[in-house]
């Protein structure tokens, strides 16, 4: 249960940082205006709040393993929303990414 809860908890990170990061980018790149980019405060506020419920306390390891998520969903969030086609090095980059995520965040460790 643990693992589904954190892996859960970086998916919903990753929505909203990179869908926030995106908002600001159509509100100010795109002029869609100032909604835009404040939706995409709030979205990215959001996103720092949620990564304090991992059930893991040790922020550097948690921030380490998201830095795998939000590369590999970055590259989804293009697909998805701007229609991006990722190469295969991309594809690959997003994979060695996620074995990272899972090696920081989920290999046994000895107890202190």
């Amino acid at each position: 249960m643990t693992v589904t809860r954190s892996v859960v908890l970086f998916v919903l990170a990753a929505l909203l940082e990179i869908g926030g990061a995106w908002l600001v980018w159509q509100g100010w790149r795109e002029n869609r205006g100032l909604w835009w980019i404040a939706g995409g405060v709030i979205a990215l506020g959001a996103y720092g709040f949620v990564a304090t419920l991992q059930p893991s306390a040790e922020f550097g390891r948690i921030l380490a393993a998201y830095g795998g998520v939000f590369v590999a969903g970055s590259l989804a969030w293009g697909v998805v929303v701007d229609k991006f086609r990722p190469d295969r090095y991309d594809i690959a980059g997003a994979l060695i990414c996620l074995v990272g995520v899972v090696v920081i965040m989920y290999a046994p460790r000895a107890s202190p």
